[in-house]
């Protein structure tokens, strides 16, 4: 089960799956930069954007960026 919004932050490092790596499963790591699912939930997981620009939903959360 993906994690729910509440577990997903602004500055947490996750792995997504875009759009077009959904038949294939290719998960893409980042930061995140926006949350951009209203619900708590959602079957495929949360829809986020990177710091760089990619969107997709996410499947695990990795960890926090280091700060300093």
């Amino acid at each position: 089960m993906p994690p729910s919004r509440s577990q997903i932050r602004p500055g947490l490092t996750v792995d997504i799956v875009q759009k077009q790596d959904q038949a294939s499963g290719r998960l893409t790591r980042g930061v995140v930069a926006q949350v951009l699912t209203k619900s708590p939930t959602h079957p495929h997981g949360i829809k986020v954007r990177l710091t760089t620009g990619q969107v997709g939903r996410v499947q695990a959360v990795v960890g926090a960026v280091e700060t300093g």
